[in-house]
């Protein structure tokens, strides 16, 4: 018997979550390449969909209960050579705060203008759309 193996990595769910005129983002203990700040974020599991995979990330990364609205957008991200999938989200319920100590220091409520302070190379075309509609500047 053999064993079957693959090389191709889950893909990645994000959650775009708005609240109050500004979007969460976390910081990851351990930057993926130049990655730091993020939105919250966690591979898709069997059986998921990339929206119930970033509700799930939300609760696990924030503890905070989201619904997944849309879907934004897919991609290859650039820097880190994974599948991506943004899903723009609702708050439900929760505080956010650092649920996974492991993985994340901390998060911000990013304002617009803030945006380039924390992801200095740019946002998803689709997302940075996303943002500029929903936050006003």
């Amino acid at each position: 018997m053999t064993e079957q193996t693959t090389k191709e990595r889950p893909g990645i769910a994000a959650a775009i979550v708005i609240q109050d005129g500004a979007v969460l983002m976390v910081r990851r203990r351990v930057a993926e390449g130049q990655l730091s700040w993020q939105f919250p974020a966690g591979e898709i599991e069997p059986g998921e969909n990339p929206e119930q995979a970033a509700v799930r990330e939300t609760l696990e990364e924030v503890g905070m209960t989201v619904t997944a609205l849309k879907l934004l957008g897919e991609r290859v991200h650039p820097k880190t050579g994974r599948s991506m999938s943004y899903v723009a989200c609702a708050v439900e319920s929760g505080t956010p705060r650092v649920a996974d100590a492991e993985e994340l220091a901390e998060l911000a409520w990013v304002h617009h203008a803030q945006i380039p302070e924390y992801v200095p190379y740019g946002l998803f075309d689709p997302v940075q759309a996303y943002l500029d509609a929903a936050l006003e500047r």
